[in-house]
């Protein structure tokens, strides 16, 4: 059975920054039974990065117009022939209930700024080594409280960040669903082709290539060369077929 890899590539810093943040809450929740000091740095080095990604830019304003731009992408198909109305119209509702969560929400990432565990961990995380229990041993002492005491705290700061997340999981889906793969073919290990107006890329290749792609590129054009993952005795052949979708 052939096995198909996916790589994602932003085309403009908005998405980048998106597909981070969409990135480190897959973590935060893979991590988040805090059993011992291994699965704790996991989350708090997560929660850490996240915090600096948030102190970036608008995130909120960002994400909100994107609500409503795609609510108005779907409303335009009301009415088309062949487009299924029920399902538009149920999207359309999951955009305007995001977009009134979001905005009733408090600043994104306030609880865990303003909480004194995370703020102490998040201090010491630039020094190697610098989260061992003599350095902080408020740490030390949380980790031997009872497993359900953590669960709770835990589950409550992610529940801070459920409006962010299933706000920007919806508008994600929603963009990379606007994409259709095609198949598309390299020569000499080299692609390239316009993207005007276009958010992300979206490439396939097979886990047999032993190739991976380096992608350069704006919202209105983009350029692909393919690698090997063996730089001293791989190869790529003359022409690759891969597929391609332009989101």
């Amino acid at each position: 059975m052939t096995t198909m890899v996916l790589f994602e590539h932003p085309l403009n810093e908005k998405i980048r920054t998106w597909l981070r943040i969409e990135f480190l809450l897959q973590q935060l929740h893979h991590c988040r039974t805090i059993n011992d000091h291994l699965t704790a740095m996991a989350f708090f080095r997560n929660v850490a990065d996240l915090l600096d990604v948030f102190e970036r830019g608008e995130l909120r304003t960002e994400i909100i117009k994107e609500l409503d731009r795609q609510q108005h992408k779907l409303q335009a198909w009301i009415g088309v022939p062949g487009a299924d109305t029920e399902v538009i119209s149920a999207l359309i509702e999951k955009l305007i209930q995001q977009h009134a969560r979001l905005m009733a929400a408090p600043r994104i990432g306030q609880l865990l700024r303003e909480d004194r565990l995370i703020a102490l961990v998040r201090q010491r995380l630039s020094i190697p080594g610098g989260c061992c229990s003599f350095d902080l041993p408020t740490l030390h002492v949380w980790l031997h409280l009872a497993q359900e005491s953590r669960d709770t705290q835990t589950e409550r700061w992610l529940a801070s960040l459920e409006p962010l997340r299933d706000a920007l999981t919806l508008v994600l889906d929603l963009i990379r669903q606007s994409g259709v793969f095609h198949h598309q073919s390299s020569l000499n290990g080299f692609y390239q082709d316009n993207a005007e107006g276009a958010d992300l890329l979206r490439l396939k290749l097979t886990l047999e290539d032993a190739l991976y792609p380096q992608i350069s590129g704006h919202k209105s054009r983009y350029a692909i060369r393919f690698m090997p993952l063996n730089n001293e005795h791989g190869t790529v052949p003359a022409r690759l077929d891969f597929e391609l979708a332009c989101c």
